[in-house]
Formats: structure tokens, C-alpha cells, sequence
């Protein structure tokens, strides 16, 4: 083994918007089965390997409140399951096709979804936090929890980013048996002041993006107390986290990984690699499996080189009296489903560190020896650094600021307080799904920005709906919304509206 170098935490942070019973194809719930069955499933599969090898601390796995309430509810489970049915389906249909090209790709897909198939009914069929549990419970990853609808915390009032917070945390110990002591902030968002929320919410440390610790003059390579809190923060390395996630320079780009956005539109599958970054889909060279795992081991041993000299580089400019660390964060969906050998040379990657010296940490392990204290600016992982992704479409950010506003007034003159009350439980629910990062974000990025756009306005009518009806005291009629809307929006059946009521 080579001479120890420093510790490399892998953070993966697991997020899809509330999509079940908003749309099936192509946007909506095709989205959630998609990341599912080629991205968790592949990812899981790929760590109970590890756990039954002993193997332990791999991987830091923030899971958004929304994505486990969606694992876990029967309904999606069942639609999963069919949805990994429909594949099988499909592929063998394309399987029988003459064309030889087409007929390997059937082949090949065929024997993909009977393993997913045969891995979701073994691990998945009692729902996501079954899956998760026994991960976690092995040592071999590390939770990060956070709020329950991925707000952005700076825009939203403290008081419901708090509460939102703690809830959320909550909710993660209902479905796998412990409260995470770190958290995600979404989007990496940032502004002073946050770490009273964190603090109060009993968090222990968190990540974020490499500049917003540079900017203010912390290094990314220790670990700092935030303001004067007892919350640590990690600083995601962009120097090594962009050998992965770069557009331009990052691996999932090379010519001979699967290309993800060349389709057979006949079948629904991608039959091309890569080939070149200017070359027009129809043009594209078949996908070679065997080139794909060939590149594979090229790029994690690259990687794994790439993490050492960052750790040498490093501790050449420390005091020698701390071994460095470099933490990288992605978002999970890279791995298999934007990426599909994304699992695999992960799996790779996790081999080759200690055996270059390079020790395989958890942001927790990191969070344990913090150096100083480092006072952040605002800032985020978004474009720019900034928050002009979630503010820039202004009548999304102006409607969800006024939104709030309104939605705790009426809770705080309104509601009971002495029992729980459904209306008042649903109104919170719709508020926070309108209050989800993810609409402006699409609409920023125009990714299906009229999906987004749809989505926003109706959780923004739900809860002005309810609202009206709860200020106006027609009881009755708040109850029947409510119903009809949990029907379709019925994440956290155990929230509780007086936990976000005003002191």
C-alpha cells in the first residue's frame, strides 16, 4: 500500500421533486422510475456488496425527505414495480427485431431489467427505507437528512425553514430507525445566520460548496465551525469534484461511455456511445460494453491519482500537524442514470483508494476535527455561486414569498392548536411542495419549465384555496379540499401543522 496521504469523503445527495399522481410521461413519475430502477437500485446493490465484505463508512447518502416519502408509498412501489415489468417488456420485443444492432441492444436490456426486476422484488417491495435500513445499520453509509420539500432555506421565513427542518429529520428517524446528526442544505444554499436553524434543529455538520468557504477565507481541505455555533461545515472540493461532474472535461462525457441522449424512439432505449461531443445522434457509433468497461478502469484510476496529488498538494501548504481531506459531492442521479457506468466505476473507485494512500471517510468522520471558525457569505452550488437560479423567474420567487406569508397567518389565526387539524396539516403539505426549489430551477434552466411552471401554480392554488376557506371559517369546506387534496399530495401522513406555528 502506498504511503497515506489523507482521508476523501463521497457525498451523494438523492433528490427528486413530489412527481406521484403528477404525470406519468414523458415528464412526471417517469422521472422518479427512471432514477430509481437505474440509479438507486444499482447504487444499493453495488453497497450491500460492500457491507457483506465488512466493508464500512463508503459513502455519505443524503436522501431528501420527499424522494423516501416517495420510495416508501405503496402506490410508487407498485408502479415501480410495474414500470421495471414494462421494461422487461420492451426490451424483449426489440429482442426479436431482425437488425442485428437492435436485436444485441434487446438482448442486453432484457437481461438488465430481469436483474432489476429480480433486485427490487428481493430489496425494494417493502419500500425504499427497508432498502436503506440495513445500509445504514451496517456502518456502510453515512445519512444526511434534511427538509422535507428541498426548500431554499435563505427565501423562505425561518421560522418554516426551522420547523421544515426539524420535521424532516423527524421523518427520517420514523422510516430508518435514527435521526441524521448531518443535514443537506438544498442547493448548497447559504446565508449567515442559517447556522441558528441548523443548531436548533439538533444538526451536527453540514456541506458546502468549495467557494463560499474560499471566499471567506477557509481552505476546503479541514473542517470549520460555522459562525459562532457548534455546527461544522465540509467544504465540497470543485477541483476534484469536477473531474466527474464537468460538461467538458468530466468522465461521463468520454466517447465510449452510453450516450444518454440518443434514443431508439421506437423501443425507448440508447443503443449509442458517446463517439464525440459534436457528433449529431444518427451519426453516433454503437454502444461497446466491453470498450465502456475498459474506460472504466482508465477514469477511476485517474481519479483516484487526481484525489492523491490533491491531498499531496494539500498538506504541503498545511503546518503538517493534520492529515487533509477532500470531499466531493454529486447529485446521486448521475451514477447509472445520466452516467450509466457511473455504479461501476464508483465500486472501482471505492477499491483503488487505500490502496494509494487515500483513506475512505464519511462527512461525519470529517466533521469530527474542526480547526477554526469560518463566517460564509451567501452563496449556493447554482450557477454563478449565487441565488439568481431560485430568484431569477420573479413571479415564481415573489408569489412563493407572499405565499408564505399568507399561509402562516391563516395557520397561526386559524388553527385549533389543542388537536391536529387535517386542513391545517394539508395547507402546510401544499405550501411547502409550492415552496420546492425545483420549480425555479427548471424554469432557470428551461427543463421542462412548462412542467414546473403547471406544478408551482397548483400547489400555490391548493394552499390559497385553503387559506380562504380557513380565514373565511368555512370548516366544512376546507375539510372536503383537504381530502381531495391529500388524496393526490399525501407525503408525511405525520406531519403536524402546530409544529410550524408561531411561538
Amino acid at each position: 500500500m502506498t504511503r497515506p496521504v489523507g482521508r476523501l469523503a463521497i457525498v451523494l445527495h438523492t433528490h427528486l421533486p413530489w412527481v406521484a399522481h403528477h404525470g406519468a410521461w414523458p415528464v412526471g413519475e417517469e422521472w422518479l422510475h427512471q432514477a430509481w430502477g437505474t440509479s438507486y437500485q444499482p447504487l444499493f446493490a453495488m453497497l450491500r456488496r460492500r457491507a457483506e465484505h465488512g466493508e464500512r463508512g463508503q459513502i455519505t447518502l443524503g436522501v431528501t425527505p420527499i424522494v423516501a416519502a416517495q420510495w416508501d408509498a405503496p402506490c410508487m412501489v407498485e408502479a415501480q414495480h410495474t414500470w421495471l415489468g414494462y421494461w422487461q417488456t420492451r426490451a424483449a420485443g426489440m429482442a426479436t427485431v431482425r437488425e442485428g444492432d437492435r436485436r444485441v441492444v434487446g438482448q442486453r436490456e432484457y437481461l438488465a431489467a430481469a436483474e432489476a426486476l429480480e433486485d427490487f422484488e428481493a430489496h425494494w417491495s417493502a419500500g425504499g427505507s427497508a432498502a436503506l435500513r440495513p445500509l445504514v445499520d451496517s456502518g456502510t453509509v453515512d445519512i444526511l437528512g434534511g427538509p422535507l420539500t428541498h426548500t431554499f432555506t435563505p427565501l423562505v421565513p425561518e421560522r418554516l425553514a426551522r420547523a421544515s427542518l426539524v420535521q424532516g429529520l423527524d421523518d427520517a428517524m420514523r422510516r430508518i430507525g435514527r435521526r441524521p446528526s448531518g443535514a443537506w442544505t438544498p442547493e448548497c444554499a447559504w446565508e449567515p445566520g442559517m447556522e441558528t436553524t441548523l443548531a436548533h434543529a439538533g444538526v451536527e455538520h453540514i456541506v458546502l460548496d468549495g467557494p463560499s468557504l474560499l471566499s471567506a477565507g477557509a481552505t476546503t481541505s479541514d473542517t470549520w465551525l460555522l459562525g459562532d455555533s457548534d455546527v461544522r461545515v465540509v467544504g465540497r472540493d470543485l477541483e476534484v469534484t469536477y473531474r466527474v461532474w464537468s460538461p467538458r472535461r468530466g468522465y461521463p462525457g468520454n466517447r465510449w461511455y452510453r450516450d444518454f441522449h440518443t434514443f431508439d424512439h421506437e423501443w425507448g432505449f440508447r443503443p449509442a456511445r458517446v463517439t464525440g461531443q459534436q457528433v449529431e445522434s444518427q451519426d453516433k457509433a454503437p454502444y461497446d460494453v466491453d470498450a465502456a468497461r475498459a474506460r472504466v478502469e482508465h477514469d477511476a484510476h485517474d481519479f483516484v491519482d487526481v484525489v492523491r496529488r490533491r491531498l499531496e498538494h494539500c498538506a504541503s501548504h498545511e503546518d503538517g500537524r493534520r492529515a487533509p481531506h477532500v470531499a466531493v459531492a454529486f447529485d446521486t442521479e448521475l451514477f447509472g442514470h445520466w452516467w450509466h457506468e457511473g455504479p461501476a466505476w464508483l465500486d472501482r473507485v471505492l477499491d483503488l483508494l487505500p490502496e494509494a494512500g487515500v483513506q475512505v471517510a464519511t462527512l461525519t468522520d470529517l466533521a469530527a476535527d474542526p480547526v477554526g471558525r469560518v463566517h460564509p457569505g451567501a452563496g449556493s452550488w447554482g450557477l454563478g455561486k449565487d441565488w439568481h437560479v431560485w430568484t431569477g423567474p420573479e413571479d415564481i420567487a415573489d408569489r412563493q414569498g407572499s405565499l408564505a406569508k399568507e399561509a402562516l397567518a391563516a395557520l397561526d389565526a386559524t388553527h385549533p392548536r389543542s388537536a391536529r387539524s387535517r386542513p391545517h396539516d394539508q395547507l402546510v403539505r401544499e405550501l411547502l411542495l409550492a415552496l420546492s426549489s425545483d420549480w425555479a430551477f427548471m424554469v432557470s434552466h428551461d427543463t421542462a419549465a412548462g412542467y414546473a411552471r403547471e406544478r408551482f401554480a397548483g400547489h400555490a392554488g391548493a394552499t390559497a384555496g385553503l387559506v380562504h376557506a380557513l380565514q373565511e371559517g368555512r370548516a366544512d369546506d376546507a375539510t372536503r379540499l383537504a381530502a381531495i387534496l391529500s388524496a393526490r399530495d399525501h407525503a408525511f401522513g405525520s406531519l403536524d401543522a402546530r409544529g410550524f406555528l408561531v411561538a
